[in-house]
């Protein structure tokens, strides 16, 4: 088998975030969204995947998984002009494909369970495809699988009135007959080509499409809100490691990770769960709560810091509480306000009061 990870897309929900490059490396526990995708993926045990990139910091993506060697796998680039569509961007790997089965991947997708008995059960099946639901409360957001005694009968994307709560996650085992569907399908009414009509013409067409229900932890990360859940979640998962060096009186409770090259000055306050990367510098009087990821270099003083992310090469000086938020690269806080603040802040930020 081999894989796929769509990695394009403008992530407008996700704005100011994604100016400066795809909502895909934005990072959940100090890592890379996608790179949960693409470890999923090895975890299977395929090796040769597929990287579809264009819009807004594709170089980016090149830059970070380069070959892809360091992550133990082989990495081809493939470019999408234009968002035309999950199909239009499969199409795309026809010929990377071949006449192999495969495993497609969106890479805003979060899952914490292992798909490797999905992928082995697929490989030695006769299926043409098959796809994880997952139970949502808000079905409408989603392409939807109606099912009845166990049988799919029915594929959609995102219904006005869904008959179920059955979303389709973004994790897609297929075979090459796909390509020939993609072919004949007509751009739906965004003018795409989805992978939903595609999935339904295969089953009007009577091949044999089958699914898999995921209980565990799944994310679809569309939102700013959902990346934050994310990150909650895979911190609550992790376990602790502490590499760094800490003054006297630095209180650290529950499941922390300090990087290597991380100092806690005196008085500095952690309660996880929490990760700080490498070569970061927490200054007195600084409270790093629950639920939060700080990214390399970065330095915080005097700030409170409760379930958010902040990324590398920030500095944050702020009298304001800091909750729920996402602060990108290189960007830089200096606020004397002493109230509760929720910032979404875009990379090389600078805000000074």
């Amino acid at each position: 088998m081999k894989g796929i990870i769509l990695h394009g897309g403008h992530g407008t929900r996700l704005r100011p975030l994604t100016h400066t490059g795809p909502k895909q490396l934005l990072p959940i526990a100090n890592k890379p969204m996608s790179q949960y995708c693409l470890e999923s993926i090895k975890d299977t045990g395929i090796k040769d995947i597929a990287i579809i990139i264009g819009g807004i910091g594709a170089n980016k993506v090149k830059e970070f998984y380069k070959d892809g060697k360091e992550f133990g796998v082989n990495i081809t680039y493939i470019e999408q002009d234009y968002p035309k569509g999950i199909a239009h961007a499969i199409q795309l790997c026809k010929n990377f494909i071949n006449n192999n089965n495969f495993l497609v991947f969106l890479g805003d997708n979060i899952i914490q369970k292992n798909i490797k008995d999905y992928a082995k059960s697929f490989e030695n099946s006769n299926l043409d495809a098959s796809i994880l639901l997952c139970e949502v409360e808000n079905p409408s957001r989603f392409g939807i699988a109606d099912v009845k005694d166990g049988k799919i009968t029915k594929i959609m994307e995102k219904p006005k009135d869904p008959p179920t709560n059955l979303a389709i996650t973004g994790i897609y085992f297929l075979t090459p007959k796909i390509f020939d569907v993609i072919e004949r399908l007509k751009p739906s009414w965004r003018n795409e080509l989805e992978i939903t009509d595609a999935l339904q013409m295969l089953l009007e067409e009577r091949n044999k499409i089958t699914y898999n229900t995921i209980t565990d932890y799944w994310k679809d990360t569309g939102t700013p809100e959902d990346i934050i859940n994310a990150n909650k979640e895979i911190l609550d998962k992790i376990k602790p490691s502490f590499v760094g060096t800490k003054e006297d009186s630095v209180i650290i409770n529950g499941n922390v990770i300090v990087g290597e090259g991380t100092k806690l000055k005196t008085g500095s306050k952690l309660f996880g769960p929490i990760i700080i990367g490498k070569n970061c510098i927490i200054e007195n009087n600084s409270i790093i709560g629950p639920n939060s990821s700080i990214g390399e270099n970065t330095i915080i003083s005097n700030s409170d810091i409760e379930n958010s992310i902040i990324m590398n090469n920030c500095q944050i000086n702020s009298a304001k509480k800091i909750r729920n938020s996402i602060i990108s690269n290189n960007s830089k806080i200096n606020e004397s306000q002493s109230d509760e603040k929720i910032l979404l802040l875009g990379e090389g930020t600078n805000i000074e009061f």
